[in-house]
């Protein structure tokens, strides 16, 4: 679904450098060590590891590489990916990511990979990263034919609580391939709204994909967070327009 730091968009932005005082902190807890408010919560809005009728979101470990990058894969490339509604098979063929983009993004201490399981299998993960005055949200992928359950939303609203209630980030920002309309379209129902601002795609580097036209770029999402408490969703673009 969005593009991640390290796989499709590393070469696509100018990074903003993350803040120094900004450490790993444990998934649900804030980094003044008193954990995320449950005021306000929603019931996929639960802390690490706790369970929601049958799913847990947890933070992904060196150990769950494997699966991950099977599951990135089958949501987004190949044929396997034609059984859900958010391939790229149709624009790009070849890798999503590799195993040494994810060994990174686990490695970045300003960031995490978090996985949500069902009943005990993976599902679906999302990355997100610490960048400077705003959150980064990436990777967002849900097995085929297990989507339209509310696991991506379940995973949004996780990322969420990650970039404002634990770092105190007010907003939280994505990039998505421009030809992407169906699946911008779901990120703006839930309060990702374009900036106006675009950015290269990749070529040449087939660490991203072999794309499949030459026309791909990325359109930059964002979305204002509320506070704490306050969970209303922005109400028109001027909210989440850069100034």
């Amino acid at each position: 679904m969005a593009a991640s730091a390290r796989e499709a968009p590393p070469a696509t932005h100018v990074p903003v450098p993350p803040a120094p005082d900004a450490p790993r902190t444990p998934y649900g807890a804030s980094s003044d060590g008193r954990g995320a408010s449950a005021a306000g919560r929603t019931p996929d809005q639960e802390p690490h590891g706790a369970m929601n009728g049958q799913h847990a979101i947890r933070t992904a470990r060196p150990a769950d590489v494997p699966a991950l990058l099977e599951l990135v894969q089958a949501a987004y490339r190949g044929d396997a990916s034609r059984g859900g509604w958010t391939t790229e098979a149709d624009l790009l063929d070849g890798q999503r990511t590799d195993a040494a983009s994810l060994e990174a993004l686990l490695d970045d201490p300003h960031g995490d990979v978090l996985l949500l399981h069902r009943d005990g299998a993976l599902v679906g993960c999302c990355h997100v990263e610490h960048r400077g005055a705003l959150g980064y949200v990436g990777m967002v992928a849900v097995r085929p034919g297990l989507q339209g359950r509310g696991t991506g939303a379940a995973l949004l609203a996780a990322a969420e609580r990650r970039i404002g209630a634990d770092w105190r980030l007010p907003a939280a920002e994505m990039t998505v391939i421009a030809q992407r309309v169906e699946l911008i379209a779901w990120y703006r129902r839930r309060g990702y709204l374009p900036t106006g601002e675009r950015r290269p795609f990749p070529y040449g580097d087939e660490r991203f994909g072999i794309p499949r036209r030459d026309d791909l770029e990325f359109v930059v999402l964002r979305k204002r967070l509320a506070p704490a408490g306050d969970r209303r969703p922005p109400t028109d673009d001027r909210d989440v327009r850069p100034s």
